[in-house]
């Protein structure tokens, strides 16, 4: 495992003596824009470990993307070797349809301390709530990014995690939009503490959410990636572009229906993925 390797998987060639606040914003918005979130090894009969050299294989040299597990593991290890000061955390994301946290820990992110800060760094939630930064750990306040405007609110020791949402323009839509969250502006994302997790914490969920068919993730095969403007996301047979601030607090959303056929071919050329096995999407 080489971190130069890892640079070039993330087309990342500046300085990286320094751990600082500039070098993480750089080496984060390179990785979510070039690693996707996905969890295609679910939909085509492969197994998904949670073990490092595994997802640097699969993710470095394979060139795929991965889920949060796999993705947010490496770039933790990255960040290990480059000398910031991090730790994992476990979270509880939001469920729209059930309008509550999950029970059970279902998310893993990093807390990273520079110069007596924190922030919390996540490339690990995909589609339209992944934030494009690492976003500093203080409760209450606004942080506007292109995304949209975080923030996280503090209570007793747990963390929200939360965005506040903008209109879609949707030309000549095609079809709906499958998230369509409870109304207000405001989409909850997940909670944490600040506990310290470790990764081998998250052995027992990394096997649950492949064989329970409860999990949206057994229910769709999703890939998104984050562009210089919006997000492509593929979710079953459905693409969707977004690209942020179309007009001022509206994003544009164009939704294509695929074949088969266009399925492989879009994985290819939008998310530069070609599958060592068939998809069933």
């Amino acid at each position: 495992m080489n971190i130069q390797e890892y640079f070039a998987r993330i087309s990342y060639n500046d300085s990286h003596k320094n751990p600082d606040l500039q070098t993480l914003k750089v080496i984060f918005q390179h990785h979510i824009q070039a690693i996707p979130f996905e969890n295609l090894s679910m939909h085509c009969g492969e197994t998904i470990e949670l073990d490092l050299q595994a997802t640097y294989e699969k993710i470095v040299r394979k060139k795929r993307g991965g889920w949060c597990l796999e993705t947010n593991h490496l770039l933790f290890w990255a960040l290990k070797e480059l000398g910031y000061d991090i730790c994992i955390l476990g979270g509880n994301s939001y469920d729209p349809a059930e309008k509550a946290y999950t029970t059970e820990m279902n998310h893993i992110l990093m807390k990273v301390v520079i110069k007596g800060n924190s922030y919390i760094v996540d490339a690990g939630f995909g589609g339209a709530y992944q934030a494009w930064e690492p976003l500093m750990l203080i409760s209450g306040k606004d942080q506007p990014q292109i995304p949209g405007i975080f923030r996280f609110m503090e209570d007793n020791g747990t963390w929200y995690f939360e965005k506040v949402k903008r209109k879609h323009y949707i030309p000549e839509q095609s079809v709906p939009l499958t998230d369509t969250p409870e109304q207000g502006n405001i989409r909850k994302i997940y909670t944490f503490t600040l506990e310290p997790r470790h990764i081998n914490d998250f052995q027992e969920l990394n096997a649950y959410l492949q064989v329970s068919p409860d999990t949206i993730l057994q229910k769709k095969s999703i890939c998104s990636l984050q562009t210089t403007e919006g997000l492509y996301a593929l979710v079953g047979w459905t693409f969707t572009e977004i690209k942020y601030n179309y007009k001022e607090d509206m994003d544009l959303v164009q939704i294509t229906t695929l074949t088969d056929e266009e399925v492989e071919k879009t994985l290819k050329d939008k998310f530069s993925i070609v599958l060592e096995n068939k998809l069933t999407p």
